[in-house]
């Protein structure tokens, strides 16, 4: 492993690795660190107090963020008959059925977000060893299988993220640009973090959000007060 560059030394500066911020102030910290020549994204870490192995404490799902993850999303649609014509009404890149999943059986994979009707779905299962590694199998605990595509499309368009734990109890969510306004960045965050916290599931015992850390892209991580949080 390489040693640490200026850019990242001098935003280590900025902040103590060691302590926990309020949210704004992890924020404001990223914020004003030497910036690289692209909009970095920023990212939410949080380690919850679940246990991976016991299945009703999985956590998934999909919400719409505020303010827009900044990021152009292309949403295909499987998809045919009035709900196709539907989709490509409300401004879905791709829309096909058969056809379409010829296309990404042979390689075709141009896309972000794949959404599905429930009536498409036994035919687009036939691809999950190439949908899901990449994280685009639809399903209906994040609205990508739905019986109205229009409105499955919009909400991907306009920012939706989706939130999922992975074997070590870890959700990764993108929440914007550092090019957003403070109050945006925050704003979506707090949402988030909100979602998780109804999401607790019952069986779970102790603390919940027992971490979080923000980072840009190219940037150290700051830790946010869990406590701050609740649950």
């Amino acid at each position: 492993m390489g040693k640490p560059g200026k850019r990242y030394k001098a935003q280590q500066e900025l902040f103590d690795r060691t302590s926990f911020y309020a949210l704004g102030d992890a924020v404001d910290i990223l914020q004003k660190m030497p910036k690289t020549k692209f909009d970095e994204t920023v990212d939410v870490v949080f380690r919850l107090g679940i246990d991976p192995k016991q299945t009703d404490q999985a956590i998934r799902g999909a919400v719409a963020l505020p303010h827009g993850t900044g990021k152009t999303m292309r949403v295909v649609v499987i998809a045919d008959g009035p709900a196709a014509d539907v989709a490509r009404e409300a401004g879905a890149d791709e829309v096909g059925f058969e056809e379409l999943l010829d296309r990404i059986k042979d390689g075709w994979l141009d896309f972000d977000v794949m959404i599905a009707t429930p009536d498409a779905m036994q035919k687009v299962r036939t691809l999950g060893r190439v949908l899901g590694p990449r994280g685009l199998m639809p399903n209906p605990k994040t609205g990508t299988v739905s019986d109205s595509p229009g409105e499955a499309v919009k909400e991907a368009k306009a920012g939706r993220v989706e939130y999922r734990t992975d074997k070590g109890g870890i959700v990764h969510v993108s929440v914007g640009k550092i090019s957003f306004e403070r109050q945006a960045l925050i704003e979506n965050t707090e949402l988030i973090i909100g979602v998780l916290q109804r999401a607790r599931p019952p069986s779970t015992k102790g603390a919940f959000m027992l971490s979080c850390t923000i980072s840009s892209t190219m940037s150290p991580g700051v830790r946010i007060d869990a406590r701050a949080l609740g649950g």
